[in-house]
């Protein structure tokens, strides 16, 4: 008889548990609609590189992660790619005859490795995986609502716990043709580790399979695993466990042995290989090796084109500014920043994390619950709340309550005909100013955030850090504008993937407006001045949020005249939509399109997002200034002479960096391997649960970006090259940051992350290799395009 509670496991089952432990931190979380982030989909195979990445997702899934070698050729007869790349980036045992040659074969299609569900599917004509798949999405869809369901299923017990209960009562695997699945449920194991054991055993799986072997089972759930994922993900930033992704696991294998009991007699060959498949390794296929060089050598022609850019002539910065503004590092900026510079000589922008180095938990105006404002890799530090008197407050919770319960009797599933019938023509107006795009755009303006709970030294320590951080300890401007970000668009379930990744994907609002208040305040500031920081008196601090999607600049908390401030901003908004209007189809004559084009419900590209991102820089401004980096780079504002300890540097590499690089892996993945990181067709799409979309009616969750957030119907609008980090700071002080954190360190070692190093000329002068090991920049990396 088998246990029922993991403590009692021991000998080989610990190996057991130790795979599905490695199998669950493979899976990437996927965060939900309210607070949609970028999230590397390749998270649990950086401690390899991409071709044995590739090699364990062929299995996995049947997943190429390249494009097609045609793309590689192409680039090559474009000279895009000449072979002085390949060369470069060859490894052991491949030669240039060879990849060249290779080029323009297709390569062997990748092929999983198949489950009981798949074979039972071959041997019955049934299509058991679609159908298991429904079946337990309607139950995962029903235990993760966030509130979208209006008879949502208790979340009281585990998730297993509550399988248990929901399908001995489900009568859809019997009807399918799943004989006894109730009666087998209903006598599984009461704990959801002693049904795994249960399963393996009676599977032949041992651990030299396991750990692929469930790796398979979760990533073919898709965004439900990913969904139960991410609840893990949340408890473990507060040291805490959740086992929802072990109890999905658990759930997914007695399907397995429910079908392997009723055809393993038709099957147990086929299977017998596939247990063997599972535990060949992840040893490179040749044709995976040469897809990664291939994708190397694009890698590397992308850094020589960036090394031209670096090599054009720098833009003269003014020795007295008038203006500074301080925008998200988000590639969409660098497009908004060129052009307010541009308008004129006065203007300086600085590059910084959009959170503004405030990890705020913030309780928005008439709520009750708090909000991450802060990058999703941290916990929160501060809080902050709406600076408005309790019952102004209180008055607009009965507001709230009020419009929350029309809603819901407006979609309730019986009342919402009476409603349609009796009140739905009152709604005509509204319905049609609406899908002309004659709504308005942005709502009211919350009260201004105000930090609670912090002494007037922590108030300064913290004013200290951030402007330290930012590089800004002296020569303010007489304006010094903090710009956040976010997308202001209708109809559209991604929009808070549009908004601040720094900011757990909301907007930008809070932590600027938050920080402008920091560093207005009188006692602020004098306290700053003994830590070396003197600020003006007539230096203010004003917030901002910059719309992504029209350019616009909404102002904040302003007093005094802002006219001149205003016409820089209007000026380089036209400049800003012109040059994006290029890209986005239907935008308008130099753009004019883009100012109304977040209110068109039809609207399935209000804006390219971070499509392109392809570079990191991580130094002083005037570096980059005046140099079209075509709204490709995250632009970090850091000079390390001013950085005692390189303290600074090591913010920037462990947080920032791996930020951008979470977004420029979910955009490559995205590209890559649409089927299973990819978002799918948004005009399929419907919101499950208020947590995430499916494609259609049915099946599991789609995460990543959807095809229309990287492809114009012509072609692609993002080309999948890994993030080239560059930074300006001494090589000994970059190295020894990596060697303090060892996930860091194997993103570059690996090839998930490319490291460049600028010389005190701001040109390309070393990379990093492996092993810490730095080589010189070739002279032609600097001076060809």
């Amino acid at each position: 008889m088998l246990v029922k509670h993991r403590d009692n496991f021991t000998g080989p089952f610990l190996e057991i548990i130790s795979a599905a432990r490695a199998a669950v931190r493979a899976i990437p979380p996927a965060f939900p609609l309210s607070a949609t982030v970028a999230v590397n989909p390749f998270l649990g195979q950086t401690a390899a590189g991409l071709a044995e990445a590739g090699q364990r997702m062929a299995r996995v899934g049947g997943l190429r992660l390249t494009l097609p070698r045609a793309h590689f050729a192409a680039e090559l007869a474009a000279g895009r790619i000449t072979p002085q790349d390949i060369a470069a980036v060859l490894t052991e045992g491949l030669t240039l005859d060879a990849v060249l040659g290779a080029v323009t074969a297709p390569g062997a299609a990748p092929k999983p490795v198949p489950t009981v569900a798949e074979l039972a599917a071959e041997v019955s004509g049934i299509d058991w995986p679609a159908i298991l798949l429904d079946r337990i999405g309607i139950y995962a869809a029903a235990r993760f609502d966030q509130g979208q369901a209006m008879w949502p299923l208790s979340a009281a017990g585990g998730l297993y716990e509550g399988w248990l209960q929901f399908a001995t009562q489900d009568l859809g695997p019997e009807i399918a043709g799943l004989t006894g699945f109730a009666e087998r449920v209903a006598g599984a194991p009461d704990d959801a580790w002693a049904a795994v054991a249960r399963v393996v055993s009676a599977l032949g799986i041992g651990s030299p399979e396991a750990e692929v072997y469930f790796h398979a089972l979760l990533h073919r759930l898709g965004g439900w695993a990913q969904a139960a994922r991410w609840k893990l993900w949340q408890a473990e930033l507060v040291g805490d466990n959740d086992d929802a992704v072990t109890d999905l696991l658990a759930i997914r294998l007695i399907w397995e042995e429910a079908l392997f009991a009723q055809y393993g007699d038709r099957l147990s060959a086929a299977w017998a290989e596939a247990v063997r498949a599972y535990g060949a390794g992840d040893a490179p296929a040749p044709d995976l090796r040469i897809d990664a060089v291939l994708q190397a050598a694009s890698e590397r022609a992308g850094q020589r084109r960036l090394g031209a850019v670096l090599a054009a002539p720098v833009r003269a910065m003014a020795a007295a500014p008038k203006l500074q503004a301080a925008f998200c590092i988000d590639v969409r900026s660098e497009v908004f920043r060129r052009a307010l510079e541009s308008v004129d000589d006065g203007i300086e922008t600085i590059g910084f994390a959009g959170f503004f180095g405030l990890p705020l938990a913030h309780r928005p105006f008439g709520s009750v619950a708090h909000e991450a404002h802060l990058p999703v890799l941290l916990n929160a530090g501060l809080t902050s709340t709406p600076d408005v008197a309790p019952e102004v407050e209180e008055a607009a919770r009965i507001t709230a309550r009020a419009k929350r319960a029309w809603g819901r009797f407006r979609q309730a599933a019986v009342s919402s005909f009476a409603f349609v019938e009796a009140v739905g023509p009152v709604y005509g107006a509204k319905l049609v100013r609406d899908a002309l795009g004659l709504g308005t755009a942005a709502g009211v303006a919350e009260p201004a955030p105000v930090i609670v709970g912090l002494s007037v030294a922590a108030k300064i320590d913290t004013a200290a850090t951030v402007l330290g951080a930012m590089s800004l300890r002296s020569g303010f401007a007489p304006v010094v504008l903090l710009v956040g970000h976010g997308a202001d668009v209708v109809n559209n379930p991604h929009q808070s993937a549009l908004h601040c990744g720094a900011c757990g994907g909301r907007t930008g609002e809070v932590s600027a407006r938050a920080l402008a208040a920091l560093l207005n305040d009188a006692g602020v500031r004098a306290g700053l001045v003994e830590k070396g920081i003197a600020i003006p008196a007539e230096t203010r601090f004003i917030a901002g949020l910059h719309d992504t999607v029209s350019d616009g600049i909404t102002l904040y908390d302003v007093a005094g005249d802002v006219s001149q401030l205003r016409g820089w901003l209007d000026r380089a908004a036209v400049l800003a939509r012109a040059e994006r209007a290029g890209r986005l189809p239907n935008a308008g004559v130099k753009g004019r399109g883009l100012a109304r084009r977040g209110r068109n419900w039809a609207e399935t590209r209000p804006e390219w997002g971070l499509a392109g991102c392809s570079a990191f820089i991580a130094a002083p401004r005037h570096r980059t200034a005046g140099r079209d980096l075509g709204g490709r780079a995250f632009l970090h504002s850091y000079d390390w002479r001013q950085d005692a300890g390189f303290g600074t540097l090591e913010l920037i590499l462990t947080a920032p960096v791996v930020v951008a690089s979470w977004i420029s892996l979910q955009y490559y993945g995205s590209v890559v391997a649409p089927e299973a990181f990819g978002g799918g067709n948004k005009l399929l799409h419907n919101v499950v649960g208020g947590f995430g979309v499916l494609e259609g009616h049915s099946g599991a969750p789609r995460v990543g970006l959807p095809w229309q957030s990287v492809h114009d119907g012509q072609g692609l609008q993002h080309d999948p090259l890994r993030l080239t980090v560059v930074v300006e700071a001494p090589a000994g002080a970059i190295t020894a940051v990596l060697a303090r954190h060892d996930g860091l360190r194997a993103l570059f070692d690996n090839g998930w992350l490319h490291l460049m190093r600028l010389d005190d000329a701001g040109q390309l002068a070393e990379r990093l290799l492996p092993g810490l090991v730095w080589e010189p920049v070739p002279g032609e990396m600097k001076l060809s395009a």
